[in-house]
């Protein structure tokens, strides 16, 4: 499975997204505020989830603002730390 995919998989499932499918989730739209409305309390979910699905972890905020933008920079923040 893609990494975007597994990751819109594990957002709904883990942080209890109703009425969401993957499908509903853009790669480029926003993942907090108005894109898909996530708050503060969800980017620290979010931290857990991306170690505990991918091993990756986001050490600071400085490392994971930029990549809790989107499910594209997610991925390749995933990706990179990954091969990396």
């Amino acid at each position: 499975m893609e990494i975007k995919e597994k990751l819109k998989q594990v957002l709904i499932e883990d942080l209890n997204l109703e009425d969401v499918t993957p499908d509903d989730i853009g790669d480029d739209e926003p993942l907090f505020g108005d894109g898909l409305g996530l708050d503060s309390l969800d980017a620290v979910e979010l931290v857990v989830i991306v170690q505990k699905h991918f091993g990756v972890e986001i050490k600071d905020m400085d490392e994971g603002r930029p990549a809790l933008q989107s499910i594209n920079t997610l991925a390749a923040f995933i990706e990179k730390k990954s091969n990396g």
